[in-house]
């Protein structure tokens, strides 16, 4: 039996005939670029997060970096984050000569340690950006009060694995200064090509951010400052609004499907990524820990069960950035890099399933490691 990592299949064939009809409507009016769908989508997001403003933008990448932009941030200005991410984290600050700071994370969660976040602030220090990893939401109470404390510091939730996730009863992408998500296809609310959305409160960076995402016009050929291209396109939004349709009971899905997970790994005695209980995980990825990874991944394989690496190098051991910070300074993102695994997860993984990876997962710790 082969299993799929991420099942869009199944999903698509539950949701074809809505899909369809959203396309439809978009081929026949034509409108491509900024039609209907790009702001029923938004005013769609708004009401699920409960976020005052949703700009929807390319992707979750150009989302950060308009989110950047319109805090003004540029050469010489220092943003603390995670080195225990995908790259478009750093990627987006390092694009606006802007210095990435790195922070270590927690050895549990593999979020962001808030408790170490307050020694790496300096004069320099324009944002903070956590990353709400494998789909759960750092601490962010902790890290809006260390912002507050340094003169409000503007603080950005990389939300790009973790649409649907509550921290506190609070959506994520609605939990601090600016929210970011991505809607690439493996996300949990995700299109079929690239696509994304920003979420804040505050009207001035709206504004900023939506004459951002024309190229900077605050009306037709009228430039008030540097943008870039950054629309999402009609078809990808009207995608997104059909998924949306029954994206409450994936996440429910998602939400059982991690705990069935965490339960039988548990009775296994496998190490896992731990959840906090005043927050709930969307699971983008469900990932455990493990010992000789190689050949673990290559006897799942064989069993016909596909895993992921999420993330085998932390981001200041990368080339492109390990001149910002010596290797050794985030000890707990080396150790985990090392050891991390994700299992599959989607909101149509059922029971049956789960029940296969778990043992033969077990299997192949123990033939690993005898």
């Amino acid at each position: 039996m082969s299993i799929p990592f991420i099942d869009l299949k199944a999903q698509y064939q539950a949701l074809k005939p809505q899909i369809q009809a959203r396309i439809d409507s978009v081929l026949e009016h034509g409108q491509y670029i900024m039609g209907p769908e790009v702001k029923e989508l938004e005013d769609k997001l708004v009401a699920f997060t409960g976020a005052k403003h949703c700009i929807s933008c390319a992707s979750g990448t150009e989302a950060l970096l308009m989110s950047l932009m319109a805090l003004g941030i540029g050469l010489g200005d220092e943003v603390i984050t995670t080195p225990f991410t995908f790259v478009a984290t750093a990627e987006a600050i390092a694009l606006l000569g802007a210095k990435p700071i790195f922070v270590d994370i927690e050895p549990d969660t593999c979020n962001i340690n808030a408790k170490l976040i307050e020694a790496k602030i300096t004069s320099r220090t324009k944002a903070i950006m956590p990353v709400s990893l494998y789909g759960q939401p750092a601490d962010m109470d902790e890290i809006n009060a260390i912002a507050y404390r340094y003169g409000n510091i503007p603080v950005i939730e990389d939300a790009a694995q973790s649409f649907g996730a509550t921290y506190k009863g609070r959506k994520s992408c609605n939990l601090s200064t600016i929210g970011c998500t991505s809607f690439f296809p493996s996300k949990p609310l995700g299109c079929y090509g690239d696509g994304g959305a920003i979420f804040t409160n505050d009207d001035v960076i709206a504004q900023a951010l939506r004459e951002i995402r024309l190229h900077g016009q605050s009306q037709r050929y009228v430039h008030t400052r540097i943008g870039v291209g950054g629309r999402m396109d009609t078809l990808q939004c009207a995608i997104v609004l059909a998924k949306l349709e029954r994206f409450d009971w994936e996440v429910q899905q998602r939400l059982e499907g991690g705990r069935r997970y965490n339960q039988k790994l548990d009775q296994a005695g496998i190490h896992r990524v731990q959840q906090r209980p005043d927050r709930t995980s969307v699971f983008a990825q469900y990932s455990v820990f493990v010992k000789e990874r190689e050949s673990l991944q290559k006897y799942l394989a064989e069993a016909g069960i596909p895993t992921a690496v999420h993330y085998p190098v932390p981001l200041n051991e990368q080339p492109a950035y390990k001149h910002l910070c010596c290797p050794d300074c985030t000890p707990v993102s080396s150790k985990l890099a090392k050891s991390v695994l994700s299992l599959p997860m989607s909101a149509d993984l059922g029971i049956v399933i789960q029940t296969r990876v778990v043992q033969v997962l077990a299997n192949a710790v123990e033939a690993t490691l005898a």
